[in-house]
């Protein structure tokens, strides 16, 4: 990642734990509203005051709702979805340029511990180097829990890093206050510089999150246009599309190590002609990607058409293939020609 040299801000230690566990948790829920009242609602025509400018990485398990925060601060779909885990396999940039803010979040797959393939390899390998060239680090967590899976991440984060304790999916926690034990055992774990209790799904918490993060960027010059939403190209979206779609109709049937290879992708004004391989392990494999008379190929292709003309505001025309590759996911040369890096 190429980056400007710059001066870091550090900000303030965090104070130490309060003795009153539960008036600790409504401390920091009082924090986080104050955060909101104090973000930006909305993007004005000219930046007030220095411009702030700097990279964000989320990190956290497989399937703990990264890609899904990653969207929700965009304001638009950069990360593609589903309940498999490893849905997420690049390093995702997001971008979000607020008043004279401009927010690089950089969504990262989940670290892998159960398989050591080439595949799992490179992507752990994704989330190493997002995490050490970055301005601050939100680490995902459900909220009230933590696992072998989020211990492994956090020995990965760098201690020169200022490091958000992010508690995730706060809708799905019915009484707050039992948060609290919780708190003071990940504050343990890890010197966090601040704790964070949200739901993705909540706008006001987005909009609050935006504020908390702006004071760990430094002063510098944005490296982005305003309206950027990514710097990952239309070709890469398509690839992405396509793969959610697969993941999500297939469900647990299919290996996740199934990905997708864009062939040919020509922009024509409004149209754009698409043409993609949907890369399987083994023939049967194949067999549950077609489906019964092609009806589920059908329907991943419809579904990721659909998409992508919402997205890009245009037609598109789509032909997908289905090719058998097996032990794609355990060659290095392979992985590599596929993108992977």
């Amino acid at each position: 990642m190429s980056r400007t040299p710059k001066q870091k801000t550090t900000p303030a230690a965090p104070s130490a734990i309060n003795q009153d566990l539960d008036a600790m948790l409504a401390g920091a829920l009082r924090k986080s509203s104050k955060a909101s009242a104090a973000a930006p609602e909305a993007e004005p025509a000219e930046p007030l005051g220095p411009k702030r400018c700097g990279y964000i990485a989320i990190v956290g398990k497989p399937n703990v709702g990264k890609s899904t925060l990653l969207n929700a601060l965009v304001g638009q779909k950069v990360s593609i979805t589903s309940s498999k885990a490893q849905t997420t396999r690049h390093r995702i940039t997001g971008l979000r340029t607020l008043g004279a803010t401009q927010f690089i979040f950089v969504d990262t797959p989940g670290f892998q511990t159960r398989h050591g393939n080439a595949l799992n390899r490179s992507l752990n390998k994704t989330v190493l180097g997002a995490v050490t060239d970055v301005d601050l680090i939100v680490f995902v967590v459900e909220a009230g829990s933590f696992h072998p899976a989020d211990a492994k991440v956090l020995e990965l984060l760098p201690k020169n890093i200022p490091v958000i304790l992010l508690a995730n999916k706060l809708d799905m926690v019915h009484r707050r206050a039992e948060l609290a034990p919780w708190l003071a055992e990940m504050q343990q774990r890890h010197p966090f510089a601040e704790f964070v209790p949200m739901s993705a799904k909540s706008a006001k918490d987005v909009q609050r999150f935006y504020a908390i993060c702006e004071k760990y960027l430094p002063e510098q010059d944005w490296m982005h246009d305003a309206d950027d939403l990514t710097d990952r190209s239309e070709r890469f979206m398509a690839a992405e599309m396509v793969r959610e779609k697969l993941f999500r109709l297939t469900g647990d049937e299919l290996p996740y190590t199934s990905t997708v290879i864009i062939d040919k992708f020509e922009d024509e004004g409004k149209l754009r002609r698409i043409a993609a391989t949907i890369v399987v392990e083994r023939d049967g494999h194949k067999g549950m990607v077609i489906g019964e008379k092609g009806e589920k190929l059908k329907r991943i292709g419809t579904e990721a058409r659909q998409e992508l003309e919402r997205l890009w505001g245009g037609k598109v025309f789509l032909e997908l293939w289905v090719k058998v590759r097996s032990g794609w996911a355990d060659d290095d040369a392979r992985v590599r020609s596929f993108g992977y890096e």
